[in-house]
């Protein structure tokens, strides 16, 4: 066993993250480990670099190799000098050893030195440990310390704004703001600037919709709308589901040519109006019921209806200069006009609709009045929609927690900025919990002790409001590094609008929420811990929910193979004023009781969550949860494919077991994993950094490299969306087993190879080198 003593090093590695200098921030040599320290002699080391193993630009300096003249060397009173150092040398090493291994049997537990057992090799280098950390009773309780509902009451009171829409010189103030927290933080901080095109209604101009000769104006608009005036009968579809739609059509409704009416809820307006497209409908309006939304009849919604994230225009890649790019447009871009209604015009509607009554279950609303009715081919009602398109400007601060011993893997934590108005719950409280536990941190590492092994980056985007485009925007501008680097993200916007633990994450993160939900305790209670409010026998079913599209980490997960999480106190309806002007601190604490406990409870989630990640020698992702759902994929992929072939509807000639293969290996590779971590020395930080890397390759090795992402943008084939999914494969094995005209053999069986080897590969990847890969069937 070797003895080895921790030693305070001075070059600690630094990363170039000035303002201005992100590129150098993300293109820093991945395969740089800051924690390879090696040793000299003191008076080599000062020839070279000073008393402090620094030169002038702050980096650490590697030890050159000490050249002697070939004359020195043969210089016979040199020889003497040298032997003679050597013996005297050789006696002190000797007498060295003796005196450690005394005093090895005395010293307790609490001796600065480590044992570590010896390499493969006697010649290899010696691990260092760089990081003494405090333990983790240690580190939470500071956490919970440092991050105090006085605080947090100074932030929200810092940064509620009544006006700071994107691009908008009120989102610029709190820009401003969030990098002089960042600079007084001592983080590095930058500024990364887009110019994005959005789509807004001109001061002093309102959409209009027609019906019954009367003229309703609304202030309301859904940015991305297809523009112009459209007419057609309208047709009450419920919430413009997929299966609201099927459920029209089996009943022998044609929504084809027809205006659709629709309730907020349930699904987000870019779907609402896609479904409305692939039926032929000819426009979409959308109201609140006051089943849904608890708000007065006359308030406006706003929103967009981009089905997918980032700036439409600029459609795989970053809007840093508009003069550079060709014209492009995303296909998530609807070709139907859309427009939010007020509920009171929806009640002047829905008067004076006639037509058959809707299917069992859709007449359940609150409008008052009213007889919902499906409406006839009579009824018509004519949209304009007046939206102007611009191009603005925006800005994504950043501030970083520098690890110390990968400095280069990094947890990223942002928030919206921007809100159509106040955006209190929308945006305010995130913006001001990512300041606070960015203060919180930086004062633990200061004064507490706490040392991160990894980095964490804090982000407040802009232009959220219109489908997460600042942050979009970033990941398409700096993807390939992002990729490799970025380990997680967590997602503050909207964190609390109730008093109910939510979220929507990875499932490789499920653990790591569990076990953070067992040690936060109650906002209500500190006797109990917010996992045991959760109801029911199964957590996951009571907490966890899908995440949407909508969804602010969607993008992350979905186009970025970066595992995410989005965590929320919420209500099980939906939050009455996000998208409205009433979106203020006044309307939140008349839903929220305890508002500051709760937003203070969520930081200790979000905290914590963070904190592991940074922590712990292995990233704590667990890998094996895909396994679990690939399984469930793909045996609901082998029933209908058996029953298909049963019927002689599909060939025998498409065989699962290439599947089932892929889904082998992927299960014997978690499992090796898992083995590898269980016999391996943590101290190592060579390997933990392999490990790491292992695991971080998953969530990024499930993105289908088969499609662009120009045009799939969200290529996991788990949780995303397009005919890279295995949900397209299921949705195509339904299309020929009910004859549809959409039914392909041939796609299906390219989706078939296609998605099997995407597993494959991922499997491949997580199993390390190809030597260790055991693919048989």
């Amino acid at each position: 066993m070797r003895m080895i003593c921790a030693v305070p090093i001075g070059t600690q590695a630094q990363f170039n993250g000035t303002e201005g200098a992100y590129t150098r921030f993300l293109t820093q040599n991945m395969e740089e480990d800051s924690s390879n320290v090696e040793m000299k002699l003191s008076s080599d080391l000062d020839e070279e670099v000073g008393g402090n193993g620094v030169v002038d630009n702050g980096k650490p300096q590697h030890p050159r190799p000490a050249y002697v003249s070939k004359s020195g060397l043969c210089n016979p009173r040199n020889i003497c000098i040298a032997a003679s150092a050597i013996i005297l040398a050789s006696f002190l090493i000797g007498l060295l050893i003796g005196s450690s291994m005394s005093k090895k049997t005395t010293e307790d537990n609490g001796s600065a030195c480590q044992t570590y057992a010896p390499g493969p090799s006697d010649s290899g280098s010696i691990p260092i440990e760089t990081v003494p950390s405090l333990d983790w009773s240690a580190i939470t309780k500071l956490l919970k310390d440092k991050l105090t509902i006085s605080g947090i009451e100074r932030s929200l009171s810092e940064f509620s704004s009544e006006n700071h829409q994107a691009g908008s010189g009120g989102d610029e103030i709190l820009a401003n703001k969030v990098l002089t927290k960042f600079k007084e933080n001592a983080m590095d901080p930058w500024i990364d600037t887009h110019f994005v095109k959005t789509q807004d209604l001109p001061k002093g101009v309102s959409n209009k919709v027609t019906f019954g000769g009367k003229d309703y104006f609304e202030s309301g608009y859904l940015s991305y709308s297809a523009l112009g005036t459209a007419q057609g009968a309208i047709l009450y579809a419920y919430y413009g589901q997929e299966e609201d739609l099927r459920q029209l059509q089996d009943i022998g409704i044609d929504p084809s040519g027809r205006v659709l009416l629709v309730r907020a809820g349930k699904n987000s307006y870019a779907e609402k109006v896609a479904n409305a497209g692939k039926v032929g409908a000819s426009a979409v309006l959308i109201y609140p019921d006051p089943a849904d939304y608890t708000l007065a009849l006359d308030a406006a919604l706003y929103g967009h209806v981009h089905l997918g994230s980032g700036d439409p225009y600029t459609p795989g890649f970053p809007s840093f200069n508009h003069t550079q790019f060709p014209p492009a447009k995303s296909s998530g871009l609807p070709s139907i006009p859309a427009q939010t209604i007020r509920a009171s015009t929806a009640t002047e509607i829905m008067r004076g609709l006639a037509g058959r009554h809707p299917p069992r279950g859709w007449a359940d609303g609150s409008l008052k009045n009213v007889d919902y009715r499906l409406g006839s081919v009579n009824d018509t009602v004519s949209v304009e929609v007046k939206n102007v398109l611009t191009e603005i400007q925006i800005h994504n601060v950043f501030g970083v927690i520098k690890g110390l011993v990968d400095p280069d893997r990094y947890l990223v934590i942002g928030a919206q900025r921007d809100a159509w108005g106040a955006g209190f719950a929308k945006s305010t409280v995130g913006t001001s919990l990512l300041l606070e536990l960015a203060r919180a941190i930086t004062s633990m590492i200061h004064e507490g002790g706490f040392k991160p092994r990894r980095s964490i980056v804090f982000a407040s985007w802009s232009a959220g409001e219109y489908g997460a485009v600042g942050a979009t925007e970033w990941l398409e501008g700096y993807l390939p590094s992002l990729g490799m680097k970025a380990f997680s993200y967590i997602s503050l916007d909207g964190i609390v609008t109730g008093s109910t633990f939510k979220a929507s994450a990875s499932p490789m993160m499920y653990d790591l929420i569990q076990s953070t939900l067992k040690e936060v305790s109650s906002p209500t209670d500190s006797s109990k811990t917010l996992f045991s409010q959760i109801p029911g026998t199964n957590w996951e079913t009571s907490a966890m929910e899908p995440m949407r599209m909508d969804d602010p980490a969607y993008t992350f997960m979905t186009f970025s193979g970066i595992p995410s999480v989005s965590v929320r106190f919420s209500w099980d309806k939906p939050y009455p004023f996000f998208g409205t002007m009433l979106d203020t601190r006044n309307n939140l604490q008349s839903k929220v009781p305890n508002l500051l406990a709760r937003i203070k409870a969520a930081g200790e989630v979000t905290g914590q969550m963070a904190l592991r990640l940074v922590h712990d020698h292995l990233l704590r992702l667990n890998t094996e949860k895909y396994l679990n759902i690939m399984r469930i994929r793909v045996n609901k992929i082998n029933k209908e494919v058996m029953s298909l072939q049963g019927n002689g509807r599909l060939p025998k000639t498409l065989e699962m077991k290439w599947f089932m293969s892929a889904l082998g290996s992927y299960g014997r590779a978690s499992r090796s994993l898992f083995s590898l971590i269980q016999n391996s020395d943590l101290e190592d930080l060579e390997q933990c950094r392999i490990i790491n890397d292992r695991i971080m390759g998953v969530e990024r090795n499930l993105l289908s490299p088969y499609v662009s992402p120009q045009t799939t943008p969200f290529r996991h084939i788990l949780l995303g969306t397009g005919s890279c999914t295995l949900q397209d494969v299921v949705t195509q094995l339904a299309a020929i087993r009910e004859g549809s005209a959409s039914a392909n053999i041939d796609a299906l069986k390219n989706q078939f190879a296609l998605t099997t080897w995407t597993i494959q590969s991922c499997a491949n990847a997580l199993a390390g080198n190809v030597w260790d890969m055991d693919n048989e069937l």
